[in-house]
């Protein structure tokens, strides 16, 4: 167990807390504030504390984290997980403490609630055994953190920054865009109201040129009716005149070969005669 909990990727955090003093007259200022550095792994984690001064450390073991757990009826991931959430970020429903609990060492609580009641855990911590390395590790864990953080708003500006650009470049596209379809609309409805002009203008000539055949004395009906029939008159007397050329040329004419309006018996006897010529001839 203690072999697989060791190979798990440990995860870490550091918080700053804080937390009442016990006597603000013999401290200094500033002393009512705590970092808490966690190291957690699948079934059990360490703490490091320090408050600038001093430091102390804590490592709950597997066996100590599995009977925590069941004195809450809990399962020990979700006695982890609740102990990771209170101690890797302050949170303000909660009350932290860390005070003296003798012989160097300190004791640090964190209050929760849990239906309706109030609870409260507490993790002993002894004197760190190198109270120089133990704070230069909080505080270079703190740097990382802050050049990481550091690096990731850089990144994060950057990416605002490239969006803002595209962003007025898409508005400005949107202004031209809509530049465009407003002259494009605009000349569409000059070539429409000039097509519409015409039509009315030309109503207008059909309307007095009505007006004028009714101050005549016309019924505009009437002149219609009256053109169409001068056109079927027109279309009569051009039947007539073609059926009178076609009789004339039916006619025999008087001049001419005589063999073209000969009648078919002449033709015949005339045939007959010339035979007989021919076989007197050869005889």
């Amino acid at each position: 167990m203690a072999a697989a909990s060791s190979a798990a990727p440990a995860r870490h955090s550091c918080a700053k807390l804080s937390v009442p003093v016990e006597d603000p007259k013999a401290v200094p200022a500033g002393a009512g504030t705590v970092f808490v550095k966690a190291t957690w792994l699948p079934s059990r984690f360490s703490l490091a504390v320090t408050d600038g001064a001093g430091a102390w450390v804590a490592d709950a073991s597997d066996h100590e984290v599995r009977l925590r757990a069941e004195q809450w009826d809990q399962p020990v991931a979700d006695y982890l997980a609740l102990a990771e959430h209170y101690l890797a970020f302050q949170q303000p429903d909660s009350t932290y403490s860390f005070h003296d609990a003798g012989k160097g060492n300190r004791r640090l609580s964190w209050t929760f609630e849990r239906q309706g009641t109030k609870l409260e855990w507490r993790w002993k911590l002894q004197p760190s055994p190198n109270t120089q390395q133990t704070i230069s590790e909080i505080l270079d864990f703190l740097m990382d953190a802050n050049i990481r953080l550091s690096e990731e708003v850089v990144r994060k500006t950057q990416s605002f920054d490239k969006l803002k650009q595209e962003a007025e470049k898409c508005l400005q596209q949107s202004e031209r865009f809509n530049n465009e379809k407003a002259e494009f609309e605009q000349a569409t409805f000059s070539k429409f109201v000039a097509v519409l002009n015409s039509k009315k203008a030309k109503l207008r000539q059909l309307r007095d040129k009505v007006v004028e055949l009714e101050s005549a004395g016309k019924n505009p009906k009437e002149e219609v009716e009256q053109e169409e029939e001068n056109s079927t008159d027109r279309t009569e007397l051009f039947e007539g005149e073609s059926d009178k050329e076609a009789s004339i040329n039916d006619e025999p004419s008087g001049t001419g070969s005589g063999n073209v309006h000969s009648s078919p018996e002449k033709s015949a006897s005339t045939s007959r005669g010339r035979g007989r010529g021919r076989k007197r001839a050869k005889k």
